[in-house]
């Protein structure tokens, strides 16, 4: 069973994320702020990450940065409200794959998983 990472400050976000992702049969692996997310990515190596941008303690930014410093080919999905474009662009310069802007439909992000889980590209 493949594993996500659930990174953002918002315990009601992540609460609604895992829920979709539990749905597709995938196993959750939840962090509450970008330095616990770069944490548990070299704990645990998951197959795609969620990753909000606006935390504390290291934002989504630098924790993406870290994450794709650690695994170039990392699977990193950007979910937040910021949807300026000069974050998104600045995120996917960094190596994120994918953005999806909050508040997000459980549907898209099914997509945006599956599409990243299957093919990887």
């Amino acid at each position: 069973m493949p594993k996500v990472l659930i990174a953002d400050d918002a315990a009601f976000i992540r609460m609604k994320l895992k829920k979709v992702l539990e749905e597709l049969g995938l196993e959750v692996v939840e962090a509450a702020n970008g330095a616990e997310a770069v944490q548990k990515f070299h704990e645990h190596n998951p197959a795609l990450v969620l990753l909000d941008i606006t935390m504390p303690e290291m934002d989504g930014l630098n924790a993406l940065k870290s994450i794709m410093e650690a695994n170039s080919s990392a699977r990193v999905v950007m979910v937040s409200a910021l949807g300026q474009e000069s974050v998104v662009m600045q995120a996917l310069q960094l190596g994120a794959r994918d953005f999806v802007v909050k508040p997000f439909q459980p549907d898209q992000i099914k997509q945006v998983v599956q599409r990243w889980l299957t093919n990887g590209s």
